[in-house]
């Protein structure tokens, strides 16, 4: 063997050997967990219909907990050079092909790279078990996506923004507080689900002893979960409706229950999550630091929606003038889930233009 083979050969050695230790040394650190290989539906099987203005492609990302996210996107057709872009998700309990997608859809058809993705342990996305909802990890889903979003080759990682719907409204808000690379937060339709979650609706359930009887239940609910081997779900929209159902239930249900809205991959469509995910909302509070929040937020709320008190309250902990609420009059809360001649489209994409420059 000569002299320069000698010499590769013992690098070869030297790599492989490299390698097996970084493999069975449980210590090793690396610095970003690998995207895993998702089974994605190619087909379109949204619930609202394709335009002809964008272009769209199944994309993966992975979050800081090593789940793999998955994600449409939408790009404007003809787009050149580098985008201002725009993650969207929500509502909680949905899946990227209801309203997200359409958010994102539309957001793209005014010039923004959008993605619409899953959130962790839902849809098409990874993780297990299925189903499970965390405050920690899905705020962290948000920044995973601007990670994503930050090394596109047609992104300016300057200008990332980020959209969320109903529940995720609160989670996009609270991701932007963590995040600063998030320089513009649209929150739709919001909800805060640490605040439902421990005080009930309306605060009607704001007591020590009514969360100590969440808590207790749900513990109890981990117990036989774990004895049966199985988590528990809690069922998605009631279904059917019963005839004294509130009026925000009947809402849910012309959405999630019906040729509108309804895809087999949404828990709100089909049964839901699991019973003790609601555990870490009741314990954890969204919002302690909405005062260090810098960059720009928009609050978009029907004044008829159940949920109005959370834009509203969620608005006044904010400071600074480039924060706004804006109102739409007449709009229930699920109006904003797909009416477009309801959701303010062309105010979003002009906050959109203004803080993403």
């Amino acid at each position: 063997m000569n002299k320069l083979l000698f010499a590769a050969f013992l690098l070869a050695g030297a790599a492989l050997q490299s390698n097996s230790q970084v493999m069975n040394n449980p210590n090793t650190n690396t610095s970003l967990a690998p995207v895993e290989q998702l089974n994605l539906t190619e087909e379109w099987d949204k619930v609202f219909p394709k335009s002809d203005k964008v272009d769209h492609k199944k994309v993966t990302f992975v979050n800081r907990y090593g789940i793999t996210l998955a994600a449409d996107m939408y790009t404007p057709k003809g787009a050149a050079g580098k985008l201002p872009a725009i993650a969207v998700s929500g509502p909680f309990g949905a899946v990227k092909e209801q309203s997200s997608g359409l958010y994102a859809q539309q957001l793209a058809e005014r010039g923004y790279l959008t993605i619409a993705f899953d959130p962790s342990f839902t849809g098409e996305s990874g993780g297990m078990p299925r189903r499970v909802a965390s405050p920690d990890i899905n705020v962290d889903d948000f920044s995973a996506a601007v990670d994503f979003l930050s090394v596109q080759p047609n992104v300016d990682a300057a200008r990332i923004g980020i959209l969320g719907v109903c529940g995720w409204g609160g989670i996009a808000i609270q991701a932007a507080i963590n995040d600063p690379r998030i320089k513009a937060t649209v929150s739709s339709t919001m909800y805060d689900m640490t605040r439902v979650n421990a005080n009930g609706y309306f605060d009607s359930e704001n007591t020590s002893e009514q969360r100590q009887a969440k808590r207790a239940a749900m513990a109890a609910q981990r117990t036989e979960d774990y004895r049966n081997g199985r988590y528990t779900r809690g069922g998605g929209v009631v279904d059917p409706l019963p005839d004294d159902a509130p009026q925000f239930v009947k809402d849910y249900y012309a959405y999630y229950k019906t040729p509108r809205g309804f895809h087999s991959r949404s828990g709100n469509s089909t049964d839901g999550w699991n019973i003790t995910s609601n555990l870490p909302f009741v314990n954890f509070k969204f919002f302690e630091y909405a005062d260090e929040l810098d960059n720009a937020v928009l609050i978009v709320h029907g004044d008829k929606a159940h949920s109005y008190y959370f834009g509203k309250d969620t608005f006044d902990k904010l400071r600074g003038d480039n924060k706004q609420l804006l109102t739409i009059k007449g709009a229930s809360h699920c109006d904003l889930y797909d009416q477009l001649d309801i959701i303010p489209f062309d105010e979003i994409s002009a906050f959109y233009k203004e803080y993403l420059k």
